[in-house]
């Protein structure tokens, strides 16, 4: 017997020894030999967490590609630019240059499909609230009201009444009061609502704080592309601001490098 019981444990050895894949403990005890099978059977016996945090790094950087894909215009076929739109009752539909809007203007019903694929995809993306939906004016964020399951900010009381009580006839402001440029260009930290700068070309930039905004009109080249991953188009050559300092700093006054 115990020449018989050496000799099995001398071959588990051995195989274990051929078969990194267990060490001669684990043959012991599973009496199965290594390979595809005895790795899945070891995986889901300790409850597979390999197998998760490959679904979970998959899952995470599927949706980050899906957030660096732009939206589709409904004309061109192109990325949008998030600065190029026009409004419909239903809110705001945006193309990929000026000369698409008199063409969907033109015959609407042609693009309706497109439309529709297009705020699909634009219920998919992250955004910002930064006006208010009965006035247009710039929220911080801090008034706000829940109506049909969704937060909503406003500029001031006499707003938030108005929308509470007919929130119908808001719905394509509300659609119009997000902004898809969610990060600052220049410290990629999110944006605050009411921190922005309003280009001479028309184009409003948000930003974390206002010092980001000085250091965007000082070298706009440099960060134009930081925009344009979020479906923003500048020209540095054409940026200048109206006004050269920024709203207020409503970030607690950090700073920086």
């Amino acid at each position: 017997m115990m020449n018989g019981w050496m000799t099995m444990t001398g071959v588990a050895a051995m195989m274990a020894w051929m078969m990194p894949g267990c060490g001669g403990m684990a043959m012991a005890q599973c009496g199965m030999p290594c390979g595809p099978a005895h790795a899945e059977a070891r995986q889901e016996h300790a409850g597979q967490p390999a197998a998760q945090d490959d679904n979970a790094r998959s899952g995470s950087t599927k949706q980050d590609a899906e957030h660096k894909v732009l939206p589709i215009c409904p004309v061109m076929g192109e990325s949008v630019d998030f600065n190029v739109k026009t409004m419909t009752d239903d809110g705001p539909v945006y193309f990929c240059c000026e000369m698409c809007i008199p063409k969907f203007k033109k015959d609407p019903a042609k693009y309706a499909e497109k439309v529709t694929a297009q705020r699909a995809a634009l219920e998919k993306r992250e955004r910002v609230q930064v006006t208010c939906p009965v006035d247009g004016k710039s929220v911080d964020g801090k008034l706000t009201a829940e109506v049909s399951g969704h937060k909503v900010a406003f500029c001031s009381k006499e707003c938030q009444a108005k929308y509470v009580e007919h929130p119908g006839a808001f719905k394509a402001k509300l659609a119009d009061s997000y902004t898809y440029q969610t990060r600052c260009p220049i410290s990629g930290e999110k944006i605050q609502p009411n921190v922005f700068t309003d280009l001479n070309t028309g184009q409003r930039i948000y930003f974390c704080c206002a010092s980001c905004g000085e250091k965007l009109l000082k070298d706009p080249a440099k960060y134009a592309p930081k925009l344009a991953e979020q479906g923003v188009t500048i020209d540095p050559k054409k940026v200048t601001s109206p006004d050269p300092k920024p709203k207020k700093d409503d970030h607690g006054g950090h700073k920086h490098p």
